[in-house]
């Protein structure tokens, strides 16, 4: 996927060339920014964080528990902390246990983001969903912004849906399985497209 802004803009562009609404966006709004993370435990735990909750509170805990690890967080510091300290952070007790497991199958080697890193998308996200709190959005969140794959449009994202919603006009917000769809013709620049589309969500409203 993008891992610059060159490269993101040059996905764009040809995604404009296979849908001219996606040239009409660019053309309002110009060319987001990348969404690149660092691969590894770092990123997986911080989608954890993030799920279902806005993009202040989530920074908000994130800053607390880099505190308390130190500035460095790392699978092993996640396991040294207790429960009640991440709870303290702000985590809900069931993203306390999610963060638990994840960093146990990464210290224990049942997970390994090199292997991960190696294997097609398809099997990456399977062995993501195998995460206790890894969904389907998480592990392709993940297998986008860490692992870099160019083809993957995130459909279960209610920002996605209602950015594709207002894109093609439709009277309803359309369904997962219909947003997915919709962004197959976007392929292979999946990727690039769902980074448009959540800028063009940020900066629009649906009449």
């Amino acid at each position: 996927m993008q891992q610059n802004q060159q490269a993101l803009n040059a996905q764009l562009n040809a995604a404009a060339a296979l849908d001219p609404k996606i040239k009409s966006v660019i053309e309002d709004l110009g060319y987001p920014e990348p969404r690149a993370r660092v691969h590894g435990f770092e990123t997986m735990l911080r989608i954890i964080v993030s799920q279902q909750l806005s993009t202040r509170v989530a920074a908000v805990i994130w800053e607390r528990l880099e505190t308390l690890c130190g500035n460095n967080v790392t699978a092993r510091a996640v396991l040294i902390l207790t429960e009640e300290a991440l709870r303290e952070c702000g985590l809900s007790w069931q993203k306390v246990s999610y963060a638990k497991g994840l960093a146990e199958r990464i210290e224990s080697g049942i997970l390994s983001p090199e292997a991960l890193a190696d294997m097609p998308t398809d099997d990456a996200i399977k062995a993501l969903t195998e995460i206790k709190g890894y969904g389907i959005w998480s592990a392709e969140i993940y297998v986008m912004f860490a692992l870099g794959r160019p083809n993957i449009f995130p459909a279960g994202d209610l920002a996605l849906q209602i950015a594709v919603q207002r894109l093609e006009a439709l009277p309803e917000k359309p369904t997962e399985k219909q947003t997915r769809e919709i962004a197959l013709r976007w392929s292979p620049h999946q990727s690039a497209v769902a980074v448009l589309m959540w800028h063009y969500y940020g900066t629009t409203t649906l009449n």
